[in-house]
């Protein structure tokens, strides 16, 4: 009998980590420095501690951080004209605009505003066009944190049918992307697919970002499934707070090959894979400076 494997997401962000500081070390050796921007507008508590907790681990990787925290009044236009000065910023490779925004804010607008280019969330929809076409851009860092997980869990994804439980633009969509991308054959499931359960129950690997606590358990899945829980939910369980995900991880857990736990599995990859964009970025912009200054060259001689 297999013994069911546990994917241990902060072992896999430690392993990113530590190649995007090397990275870091590298670029610093060209006189580069990494550089992240992060904007929290207002003063919403889970954004402070999901702010401070990457503001923490730039600086673990050699990434310097800049914080600009504007008051929960700020206008669209204020938020804008900032990201504008930081987008023409050439010290800064990367721009993290913290979800969510104060109500009265433009959230479109504001993600459309940063340039794609330091776009270190993936949501600029020139990332997401790209991303879709199967081309090299920013692509978001939760679905990347969990194909990163899969590809070491499952090693070559070829021809493998995988089951995305959800379609937001943040997590379910792109994730689909990356796994066509990866070849595999990918169905989305959403509050308008019928019989989901029976769907689900024909895939090889199970992504589930859909938000409900413990909707997914051992009747959804094909035996020896690989599940990767997105989902993070807090609920009251015998008086205590606690969190949880979208699967029902002890009746999941004898009926699949590995899992991810909440917490400990996806979480820790997203700001892992925020710093990994943020060095890809100012890879990124470094090449395209060469590019133009050769250009330039030319141009004179």
């Amino acid at each position: 009998m297999n013994v069911p494997r546990l994917i241990d997401g902060k072992a896999a962000a430690a392993q990113v980590l530590f190649q995007v500081r090397k990275d870091v070390d590298s670029l610093r050796e060209q006189d580069i420095q990494p550089a992240l921007a992060v904007i929290l507008v207002g003063s919403d508590p889970a954004s402070q501690v999901y702010v401070r907790n990457k503001i923490l681990r730039a600086e673990e990787v050699g990434i310097r951080s800049v914080e600009h925290r504007l008051s929960l009044d700020t206008s669209t236009e204020q938020l804008l004209n900032l990201i504008a000065t930081l987008n023409t910023d050439r010290s800064i490779n990367g721009i993290l605009l913290q979800l969510p925004l104060p109500a009265h804010i433009d959230e479109l607008r504001a993600l459309e505003a940063i340039a794609p280019g330091k776009d270190v969330d993936g949501f600029h929809s020139e990332n997401v066009g790209g991303l879709s076409q199967g081309r090299t851009v920013l692509a978001p860092c939760t679905p990347s944190g969990c194909l990163y997980l899969l590809e070491q869990t499952c090693g070559d994804l070829r021809g493998k049918h995988a089951v995305v439980i959800g379609r937001s633009n943040i997590v379910g969509k792109p994730m689909a992307a990356l796994l066509l991308k990866a070849d595999c054959s990918v169905t989305v499931l959403h509050s308008r697919s019928p019989d989901p359960q029976a769907l689900c129950r024909q895939a090889d690997i199970v992504i589930a970002a859909v938000g409900r606590p413990r909707l997914i358990d051992a009747s959804w899945l094909k035996p020896g499934a690989v599940v990767i829980d997105v989902g993070i939910n807090r609920i009251e369980d015998d008086g205590r707070s606690r969190l949880v995900g979208d699967v029902d991880f002890d009746n999941a857990l004898p009926h699949v090959s590995a899992i991810t736990p909440v917490p400990g599995g996806v979480g820790p990859m997203t700001i892992a894979f925020l710093m990994k964009n943020t060095v890809t970025a100012a890879l990124m912009q470094q090449q395209a400076q060469r590019s133009q200054s050769e250009a330039l060259c030319r141009s004179i001689y």
